[in-house]
């Protein structure tokens, strides 16, 4: 069994200051300080001086870093976290919290995802596997999902516009899209085996869900030291509407437009697609995208 954590990084959403998870960091470093803990809390205004700033106190070597956010602030601790051994614990109140809710950390009830949390710094630690982009010259590792079709196209488009702010961009966005709906032909390189397919979406998956519980690869699992290739064949738009609902009840699974691979190394391309990993923008295509088993320490 590792050694309870003492000296704790708390890094809150530069986000969490509104909304109606707005108290969530203070209550978090409270109840670790409660459990004895040396907690040192991270808010900065924006990701990137929290970025900064969290660059700086995990190079002191902490015995835990703690997130309070949704899946951009577990994609920026991954990151960080990179190689360090230091696990990570999650305390959800984002909009998405894939990551959590792959792990079974509690969504929607911070005091018991707090539990969860308190509980686990006497637990064994549990171990899983990252996946790493790389692209450009450049890696950036992932928890979740990286999205290289429909979904990533309607999340650039979103991205690009300033107006309507919240969900509400996102949903036009996609509508947007839907008009332009058009398969992509992409090749694909599979654990050293070249081929083509042609698809509208296009996922590769460590985790089984994303955009707040789709359920895109409900079978995945954080620790199988595998990843999960997700393709859906061309259809229209009626249909592709018509699909979305089967994502969130993970039903879509026996379609057969549906298809899934397992593999350990993927390189894709295909014309005018970004890709991003975990909701953040990667690139345009082509990337290559490979499972690092065993490589991220978690408190769960």
């Amino acid at each position: 069994m590792s050694p309870t954590p003492r000296r704790i990084l708390v890094a809150i959403n530069p986000d969490a200051s509104f909304g109606r998870n707005q108290n969530a960091g203070r209550v978090v470093v409270a109840a670790l300080s409660s459990a004895g803990c040396d907690v040192t809390a991270l808010q900065e205004s924006s990701v990137d001086l929290l970025r900064l700033s969290l660059r700086r106190a995990l190079a002191e070597r902490p015995d835990a870093l703690v997130v309070v956010g949704g899946d951009g602030m577990v994609s920026l601790a991954v990151n960080e976290l990179a190689d360090t051994r230091i696990p990570l614990g999650i305390v959800p109140s984002g909009t998405g919290n894939d990551t959590a809710r792959g792990l079974g950390i509690p969504l929607g009830d911070p005091a018991a995802a707090i539990r969860t949390l308190l509980a686990a710094l006497d637990a064994p630690r549990r171990v899983i596997d990252v996946g790493v982009v790389r692209h450009g010259g450049s890696e950036t590792r992932f928890a979740g999902i990286v999205s290289a079709g429909f979904d990533a196209l309607v999340n650039e488009r979103a991205n690009a516009w300033r107006r309507p702010r919240g969900k509400s961009r996102y949903t036009l966005a996609l509508l947007r899209e839907l008009i332009s709906l058009a398969p992509r032909r992409y090749e694909l390189s599979v654990d050293g085996t070249s081929f083509s397919v042609d698809a509208v979406l296009l996922s590769v998956a460590n985790n089984g869900s994303l955009g707040g519980g789709m359920r895109i690869v409900p079978h995945a699992r954080v620790d199988d030291g595998v990843l999960d290739l997700f393709t859906v064949a061309p259809l229209g738009r009626l249909r592709l509407l018509r699909f979305f609902p089967k994502v969130f009840s993970g039903t879509h699974t026996t379609l057969d437009l549906v298809a899934f691979r397992t593999l350990r190394t993927v390189r894709i391309d295909a014309p005018g697609i970004v890709a991003y990993a975990d909701g953040e923008r990667i690139g345009p295509l082509p990337i290559d995208i490979e499972i690092l088993p065993a490589a991220l320490h978690v408190l769960i």
